[in-house]
């Protein structure tokens, strides 16, 4: 081999070493936040135990300092509602939920706990949901719950869903149990 071919040849195995180290960096960095770390329990998918097939939640794994959610409610055979979501830090440092549900404005709500299997969101400026919790229970069941002060009196609605591989949910299946 010649040695301009030569050099060709190690300068492309050094940029793709350089690409490489530049995908694999974030992921690292995101690694080592401990506070978006103790919430790596929620990437994954959880069919609702409620709707039809196609309904509930799809968690992205922490990449890049964010974790990327999308939820869709399914009735007879169509998508009636979504929303797309994210957990990250805000331009404060603090770990924020972000929603973004359809034809609604985003809201950000701010993580005041989280556990190995729990956490909470919280903004009391907004009109409601206030807070927004999910508990992962040992049986596979993903609770999501949205609560605060609606009209004057408290009030909470229950999102309960199952753990289910995640190719399911390409393929549809995410069927209620009966």
């Amino acid at each position: 081999m010649s040695q301009t071919r030569r050099k060709k040849y190690t300068r492309r195995a050094i940029l793709r070493l350089i690409a490489g180290f530049s995908l694999i960096a974030p992921i690292a960095s995101s690694a080592q936040d401990p506070e978006l770390s103790r919430l790596a329990w929620l990437a994954g998918c959880g069919a609702a135990e409620r709707g039809d097939a196609g309904s509930g939640e799809q968690w992205t794994p922490l990449a890049g300092g964010t974790m990327l959610g999308v939820g869709r409610m399914v009735r007879d055979g169509k998508t009636v509602d979504h929303e797309f979501l994210q957990i990250r830090r805000n331009e404060e440092g603090k770990v924020v939920y972000i929603a973004l549900p359809a034809g609604q404005a985003e809201a950000s709500f701010t993580l005041t706990s989280a556990t190995e299997d729990a956490a909470t969101f919280e903004n009391l400026a907004h009109d409601f949901p206030q807070r927004i919790l999910y508990r992962l229970f040992r049986d596979g069941r993903l609770l999501a719950r949205i609560e605060g002060n609606r009209g004057g009196a408290p009030s909470g609605v229950d999102f309960p869903m199952r753990r289910v591989p995640c190719d399911n949910v390409a393929a549809g299946a995410l069927a209620p149990k009966d």
